[in-house]
Protein backbone atom coordinates (compact mmCIF):
# COMPACT_ATOMS: atom_id res chain seq x y z
CA UNK A 1 0.00 0.00 0.00
CA UNK A 2 1.44 3.62 -0.88
CA UNK A 3 1.10 6.97 0.93
CA UNK A 4 -1.83 8.02 -0.70
CA UNK A 5 -3.67 4.98 -0.33
CA UNK A 6 -2.60 4.98 3.84
CA UNK A 7 -4.49 8.49 3.66
CA UNK A 8 -7.19 7.78 1.98
CA UNK A 9 -7.64 4.70 4.46
CA UNK A 10 -7.21 6.87 7.16
CA UNK A 11 -10.14 9.00 6.42
CA UNK A 12 -8.11 11.69 5.18
CA UNK A 13 -8.87 14.19 2.12
CA UNK A 14 -5.77 15.03 0.11
CA UNK A 15 -6.70 18.83 -1.70
CA UNK A 16 -4.67 20.38 -4.65
CA UNK A 17 -3.34 23.72 -2.92
CA UNK A 18 -3.39 25.27 -6.80
CA UNK A 19 -5.26 26.63 -9.30
CA UNK A 20 -4.20 27.80 -12.65
CA UNK A 21 -6.16 27.71 -16.35
CA UNK A 22 -3.28 25.03 -17.38
CA UNK A 23 -3.83 22.40 -14.83
CA UNK A 24 -7.58 22.24 -16.25
CA UNK A 25 -6.93 22.77 -19.82
CA UNK A 26 -3.71 20.07 -20.01
CA UNK A 27 -5.80 17.46 -17.97
CA UNK A 28 -3.19 17.64 -15.13
CA UNK A 29 -5.92 17.98 -12.58
CA UNK A 30 -8.05 15.38 -13.63
CA UNK A 31 -4.96 12.98 -13.64
CA UNK A 32 -4.06 14.18 -10.08
CA UNK A 33 -7.53 13.16 -9.09
CA UNK A 34 -7.17 9.76 -10.91
CA UNK A 35 -4.05 9.03 -10.35
CA UNK A 36 -2.97 10.95 -7.22
CA UNK A 37 -6.34 10.70 -5.55
CA UNK A 38 -6.78 13.78 -4.98
CA UNK A 39 -10.17 14.78 -3.59
CA UNK A 40 -10.33 18.49 -3.50
CA UNK A 41 -8.85 22.02 -4.07
CA UNK A 42 -8.22 25.64 -2.53
CA UNK A 43 -7.18 28.51 -4.00
CA UNK A 44 -6.06 31.77 -2.51
CA UNK A 45 -5.09 35.53 -3.51
CA UNK A 46 -1.77 34.95 -4.01
CA UNK A 47 -2.04 31.88 -5.81
CA UNK A 48 -4.60 33.47 -8.64
CA UNK A 49 -1.53 36.60 -8.76
CA UNK A 50 0.82 34.31 -9.62
CA UNK A 51 -1.65 32.09 -11.83
CA UNK A 52 -2.69 35.27 -13.89
CA UNK A 53 0.49 37.30 -13.64
CA UNK A 54 2.63 34.15 -15.56
CA UNK A 55 1.68 33.51 -19.13
CA UNK A 56 -0.78 34.52 -21.37
CA UNK A 57 -3.43 31.79 -20.74
CA UNK A 58 -6.14 34.20 -19.14
CA UNK A 59 -4.90 37.22 -21.93
CA UNK A 60 -7.81 36.45 -24.02
CA UNK A 61 -10.25 36.19 -21.63
CA UNK A 62 -9.58 39.30 -20.23
CA UNK A 63 -9.17 41.02 -23.29
CA UNK A 64 -12.70 39.85 -23.72
CA UNK A 65 -14.32 41.65 -20.30
CA UNK A 66 -12.64 44.31 -20.34
CA UNK A 67 -13.71 45.09 -23.54
CA UNK A 68 -17.76 44.05 -22.02
CA UNK A 69 -16.79 47.00 -19.52
CA UNK A 70 -16.04 44.97 -16.31
CA UNK A 71 -14.20 46.22 -13.53
CA UNK A 72 -10.73 44.53 -12.64
CA UNK A 73 -12.12 43.30 -9.57
CA UNK A 74 -15.27 41.96 -11.20
CA UNK A 75 -13.34 40.73 -14.11
CA UNK A 76 -11.12 38.54 -11.72
CA UNK A 77 -14.05 36.89 -9.99
CA UNK A 78 -15.77 35.70 -13.40
CA UNK A 79 -11.89 34.38 -14.22
CA UNK A 80 -11.88 32.61 -10.78
CA UNK A 81 -15.26 31.33 -11.34
CA UNK A 82 -14.74 29.98 -14.76
CA UNK A 83 -11.81 28.18 -13.37
CA UNK A 84 -13.18 26.98 -10.09
CA UNK A 85 -16.50 25.77 -11.67
CA UNK A 86 -14.62 23.36 -13.87
CA UNK A 87 -12.92 22.11 -11.26
CA UNK A 88 -15.50 21.91 -9.31
CA UNK A 89 -17.50 19.80 -11.90
CA UNK A 90 -14.29 17.64 -12.32
CA UNK A 91 -14.49 16.91 -8.30
CA UNK A 92 -18.25 16.27 -8.40
CA UNK A 93 -18.34 13.14 -8.72
CA UNK A 94 -16.35 12.00 -5.30
CA UNK A 95 -18.68 15.20 -4.06
CA UNK A 96 -21.58 13.14 -4.92
CA UNK A 97 -20.04 9.81 -3.86
CA UNK A 98 -19.05 11.11 -0.31
CA UNK A 99 -22.46 12.34 -0.19
CA UNK A 100 -21.01 16.03 -0.14
CA UNK A 101 -17.82 15.33 2.64
CA UNK A 102 -15.51 15.76 0.30
CA UNK A 103 -15.03 16.97 -3.24
CA UNK A 104 -14.85 20.46 -2.53
CA UNK A 105 -13.32 23.89 -4.19
CA UNK A 106 -12.78 26.92 -2.74
CA UNK A 107 -13.09 30.51 -3.69
CA UNK A 108 -11.80 33.62 -1.33
CA UNK A 109 -13.73 37.39 -1.03
CA UNK A 110 -11.51 40.14 -1.55
CA UNK A 111 -9.09 40.42 1.36
CA UNK A 112 -9.73 43.97 1.60
CA UNK A 113 -13.00 42.72 3.08
CA UNK A 114 -11.16 40.67 5.69
CA UNK A 115 -12.58 43.43 8.73
CA UNK A 116 -15.51 44.32 7.13
CA UNK A 117 -18.34 41.85 8.17
CA UNK A 118 -21.47 43.41 6.65
CA UNK A 119 -19.59 43.32 2.89
CA UNK A 120 -17.95 40.04 3.60
CA UNK A 121 -21.63 38.22 4.14
CA UNK A 122 -22.85 40.21 1.05
CA UNK A 123 -19.99 39.28 -1.26
CA UNK A 124 -19.88 35.36 -0.27
CA UNK A 125 -23.42 35.24 -0.62
CA UNK A 126 -23.06 36.89 -4.05
CA UNK A 127 -20.52 34.74 -5.53
CA UNK A 128 -21.67 31.69 -4.15
CA UNK A 129 -24.73 32.01 -6.00
CA UNK A 130 -23.44 32.98 -8.83
CA UNK A 131 -20.75 29.61 -8.99
CA UNK A 132 -23.78 27.49 -8.81
CA UNK A 133 -22.04 24.77 -7.92
CA UNK A 134 -23.19 22.66 -4.57
CA UNK A 135 -19.41 22.05 -3.98
CA UNK A 136 -17.58 24.96 -3.59
CA UNK A 137 -16.77 27.16 -0.13
CA UNK A 138 -16.48 30.46 -0.03
CA UNK A 139 -13.36 31.16 2.22
CA UNK A 140 -13.25 33.99 4.74
CA UNK A 141 -10.36 34.87 7.55
CA UNK A 142 -11.14 33.36 10.83
CA UNK A 143 -10.53 37.20 12.14
CA UNK A 144 -13.02 38.72 14.87
CA UNK A 145 -15.03 40.44 12.28
CA UNK A 146 -14.54 37.33 9.82
CA UNK A 147 -16.07 34.87 12.24
CA UNK A 148 -19.42 36.98 12.55
CA UNK A 149 -19.56 37.15 8.70
CA UNK A 150 -18.69 32.87 8.82
CA UNK A 151 -21.70 32.58 11.51
CA UNK A 152 -24.19 34.52 9.30
CA UNK A 153 -23.31 32.81 6.19
CA UNK A 154 -23.55 29.37 7.17
CA UNK A 155 -26.93 30.49 8.89
CA UNK A 156 -28.10 31.44 5.45
CA UNK A 157 -26.62 27.82 3.75
CA UNK A 158 -23.30 29.22 2.54
CA UNK A 159 -20.57 26.34 3.07
CA UNK A 160 -17.57 28.49 4.47
CA UNK A 161 -13.92 27.29 4.44
CA UNK A 162 -12.54 29.34 7.55
CA UNK A 163 -9.04 30.51 6.45
CA UNK A 164 -6.21 32.12 8.21
CA UNK A 165 -6.26 30.50 11.44
CA UNK A 166 -3.19 29.78 13.35
CA UNK A 167 -3.67 28.70 16.87
CA UNK A 168 -6.02 26.19 18.68
CA UNK A 169 -8.07 28.95 20.01
CA UNK A 170 -8.50 30.65 16.94
CA UNK A 171 -9.48 26.74 15.80
CA UNK A 172 -12.22 27.09 18.54
CA UNK A 173 -13.08 30.32 18.15
CA UNK A 174 -14.24 29.38 14.02
CA UNK A 175 -16.04 26.35 15.61
CA UNK A 176 -18.20 28.22 17.87
CA UNK A 177 -19.26 30.28 15.21
CA UNK A 178 -19.88 27.42 13.09
CA UNK A 179 -21.78 26.01 16.17
CA UNK A 180 -23.92 29.14 16.53
CA UNK A 181 -24.92 28.87 13.03
CA UNK A 182 -25.77 25.02 12.95
CA UNK A 183 -27.92 26.05 16.11
CA UNK A 184 -30.07 29.15 14.65
CA UNK A 185 -30.54 26.83 11.25
CA UNK A 186 -32.03 24.61 13.54
CA UNK A 187 -34.22 26.65 15.81
CA UNK A 188 -35.68 28.26 12.43
CA UNK A 189 -36.85 24.52 11.06
CA UNK A 190 -33.64 24.83 8.68
CA UNK A 191 -32.00 21.60 7.62
CA UNK A 192 -28.18 21.09 9.76
CA UNK A 193 -26.63 20.11 7.36
CA UNK A 194 -24.08 23.44 5.52
CA UNK A 195 -20.83 22.13 4.97
CA UNK A 196 -17.66 23.90 6.38
CA UNK A 197 -13.73 23.55 7.12
CA UNK A 198 -11.10 25.34 9.56
CA UNK A 199 -8.06 25.79 7.97
CA UNK A 200 -5.18 25.83 9.77
CA UNK A 201 -2.05 27.26 8.42
CA UNK A 202 1.52 25.26 9.81
CA UNK A 203 4.80 26.15 7.99
CA UNK A 204 4.19 29.65 8.66
CA UNK A 205 5.12 29.02 12.63
CA UNK A 206 8.16 27.43 11.24
CA UNK A 207 9.10 30.39 8.94
CA UNK A 208 8.48 33.38 11.70
CA UNK A 209 10.88 31.50 14.36
CA UNK A 210 13.33 29.93 11.91
CA UNK A 211 15.98 33.08 13.00
CA UNK A 212 14.98 32.71 16.28
CA UNK A 213 15.51 29.48 17.90
CA UNK A 214 18.42 27.09 17.52
CA UNK A 215 18.84 24.36 14.72
CA UNK A 216 17.72 21.08 16.73
CA UNK A 217 14.30 23.26 16.75
CA UNK A 218 13.67 24.29 13.47
CA UNK A 219 10.36 23.23 11.33
CA UNK A 220 8.96 21.43 14.68
CA UNK A 221 6.75 24.09 16.01
CA UNK A 222 4.04 24.22 13.20
CA UNK A 223 3.35 20.41 13.97
CA UNK A 224 2.84 20.74 17.77
CA UNK A 225 0.67 23.37 17.04
CA UNK A 226 -1.10 21.81 14.82
CA UNK A 227 -0.93 18.80 17.17
CA UNK A 228 -2.79 20.69 19.82
CA UNK A 229 -5.03 21.94 17.43
CA UNK A 230 -6.37 18.53 16.76
CA UNK A 231 -6.77 17.83 20.48
CA UNK A 232 -9.27 21.01 20.48
CA UNK A 233 -11.17 19.58 17.55
CA UNK A 234 -11.08 16.14 18.82
CA UNK A 235 -12.42 17.57 22.15
CA UNK A 236 -15.15 19.76 20.50
CA UNK A 237 -16.30 16.63 18.38
CA UNK A 238 -16.64 14.47 21.86
CA UNK A 239 -18.61 17.50 23.71
CA UNK A 240 -22.39 17.31 25.02
CA UNK A 241 -22.98 20.23 22.65
CA UNK A 242 -21.54 18.46 19.25
CA UNK A 243 -23.45 15.90 20.07
CA UNK A 244 -26.55 17.24 20.25
CA UNK A 245 -25.72 18.91 16.84
CA UNK A 246 -25.05 16.24 15.62
CA UNK A 247 -28.00 13.66 16.78
CA UNK A 248 -29.87 16.96 14.98
CA UNK A 249 -27.96 15.75 11.47
CA UNK A 250 -25.09 18.58 11.81
CA UNK A 251 -21.94 17.35 9.96
CA UNK A 252 -18.09 18.21 11.86
CA UNK A 253 -16.57 21.25 10.50
CA UNK A 254 -13.34 19.76 9.02
CA UNK A 255 -9.69 20.38 10.13
CA UNK A 256 -8.10 21.36 7.12
CA UNK A 257 -3.86 21.55 7.25
CA UNK A 258 -2.71 24.64 5.06
CA UNK A 259 0.64 25.85 4.15
CA UNK A 260 1.54 22.56 4.29
CA UNK A 261 4.44 22.55 1.72
CA UNK A 262 8.04 22.46 2.87
CA UNK A 263 9.96 26.10 3.24
CA UNK A 264 13.35 24.39 4.99
CA UNK A 265 15.75 23.12 2.24
CA UNK A 266 17.43 21.18 5.54
CA UNK A 267 13.64 19.25 6.25
CA UNK A 268 12.02 16.68 4.43
CA UNK A 269 9.93 17.29 1.34
CA UNK A 270 6.92 15.83 2.61
CA UNK A 271 7.61 16.61 6.38
CA UNK A 272 4.22 18.35 7.20
CA UNK A 273 1.92 15.82 5.50
CA UNK A 274 3.39 12.61 6.57
CA UNK A 275 3.55 14.34 10.59
CA UNK A 276 -0.24 15.97 10.05
CA UNK A 277 -2.13 12.41 8.88
CA UNK A 278 -5.38 12.13 10.95
CA UNK A 279 -8.96 10.81 10.27
CA UNK A 280 -11.59 12.99 9.02
CA UNK A 281 -8.99 15.94 8.55
CA UNK A 282 -7.98 17.25 5.13
CA UNK A 283 -4.46 18.25 4.02
CA UNK A 284 -3.54 20.61 1.16
CA UNK A 285 -0.54 20.75 -0.94
CA UNK A 286 1.16 22.74 -3.50
CA UNK A 287 1.73 20.22 -6.42
CA UNK A 288 5.76 19.61 -5.74
CA UNK A 289 4.75 18.47 -2.12
CA UNK A 290 1.90 16.44 -3.74
CA UNK A 291 4.09 14.85 -6.12
CA UNK A 292 7.25 14.41 -3.31
CA UNK A 293 5.14 13.00 -1.22
CA UNK A 294 3.35 10.06 -4.15
CA UNK A 295 6.69 9.70 -4.76
CA UNK A 296 8.23 8.48 -1.85
CA UNK A 297 5.84 9.82 1.09
CA UNK A 298 5.50 7.47 4.22
CA UNK A 299 2.65 7.46 6.70
CA UNK A 300 4.11 5.80 10.36
CA UNK A 301 1.33 6.59 12.52
CA UNK A 302 -1.33 9.03 12.68
CA UNK A 303 -1.87 11.98 15.08
CA UNK A 304 -3.16 11.20 18.58
CA UNK A 305 -6.57 13.22 19.05
CA UNK A 306 -4.75 13.67 23.16
CA UNK A 307 -2.24 16.03 21.40
CA UNK A 308 0.71 13.85 22.32
CA UNK A 309 4.00 15.36 22.66
CA UNK A 310 3.06 18.67 21.79
CA UNK A 311 2.72 20.82 24.96
CA UNK A 312 6.30 19.52 25.46
CA UNK A 313 7.76 21.22 22.10
CA UNK A 314 5.69 24.17 22.41
CA UNK A 315 7.57 24.56 26.33
CA UNK A 316 10.44 24.10 24.59
CA UNK A 317 10.36 27.43 22.22
CA UNK A 318 9.03 29.23 25.05
CA UNK A 319 12.47 28.93 26.53
CA UNK A 320 13.55 30.03 23.83
CA UNK A 321 11.20 33.13 23.95
CA UNK A 322 8.62 32.33 21.48
CA UNK A 323 5.23 33.48 23.00
CA UNK A 324 2.71 31.66 20.79
CA UNK A 325 -0.34 33.54 21.60
CA UNK A 326 1.26 36.49 20.70
CA UNK A 327 2.23 35.23 17.55
CA UNK A 328 -0.48 33.45 16.47
CA UNK A 329 -2.37 36.66 16.73
CA UNK A 330 0.50 38.43 14.16
CA UNK A 331 0.78 35.23 11.77
CA UNK A 332 -3.05 35.96 11.36
CA UNK A 333 -2.92 39.89 11.10
CA UNK A 334 0.07 39.55 8.77
CA UNK A 335 -1.42 36.74 7.03
CA UNK A 336 -4.38 39.24 6.40
CA UNK A 337 -1.88 41.89 5.04
CA UNK A 338 -0.31 39.55 2.89
CA UNK A 339 -3.47 38.61 0.62
CA UNK A 340 -3.98 42.16 0.66
CA UNK A 341 -0.89 42.54 -1.25
CA UNK A 342 -1.01 39.61 -3.44
CA UNK A 343 -4.78 41.11 -4.30
CA UNK A 344 -3.48 44.64 -5.24
CA UNK A 345 -0.77 43.28 -6.98
CA UNK A 346 -3.22 40.65 -9.14
CA UNK A 347 -5.65 43.77 -10.01
CA UNK A 348 -2.79 45.63 -11.21
CA UNK A 349 -1.50 42.64 -13.43
CA UNK A 350 -4.62 42.18 -14.78
CA UNK A 351 -5.08 46.36 -15.34
CA UNK A 352 -1.91 45.85 -17.32
CA UNK A 353 -3.19 43.22 -19.50
CA UNK A 354 -6.04 44.87 -20.17
CA UNK A 355 -3.77 47.72 -21.58
CA UNK A 356 -1.37 45.62 -23.57
CA UNK A 357 -1.52 45.08 -26.94
CA UNK A 358 -3.14 41.72 -27.75
CA UNK A 359 -0.07 39.17 -29.23
CA UNK A 360 -2.66 37.25 -31.48
CA UNK A 361 -2.62 37.93 -35.46
CA UNK A 362 -5.50 41.02 -36.48
CA UNK A 363 -8.38 39.01 -38.26
CA UNK A 364 -7.92 39.18 -41.48
CA UNK A 365 -10.95 41.78 -43.45
CA UNK A 366 -13.74 39.34 -44.56
CA UNK A 367 -14.34 39.81 -48.60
Amino acid sequence: MNAIQTLQRLGQGLWLDNITRSLLTSGTLASYIRDLGVTGLTSNPTIFEQAIGVGDSYDASIRVLDKAGLAHEDLFFELALEDLSQAADLFRPHFDTTDGVDGWVSLEVSPLLARDTARSIQAGKRLHAKAERANLFIKIPGTAEGLESIEQLIFDGVPVNVTLLFSSEQVAAAAESYMCAIERRLEAGRDARVASVASLFVSRWDVAVREQVASPLHSRLGIAIAMRAYKTHCDLLSSPRWQRLASAGARPQRLLWASAGTKDPAAPDTLYVQALAAPGTIIALPEKTLLAFADHGKIERGLPPDGGYAEVVIAEFRREGVDDAVLAARLQREGVEAFATSWQALLARIGEKCTAPSSLPAPKNQQ
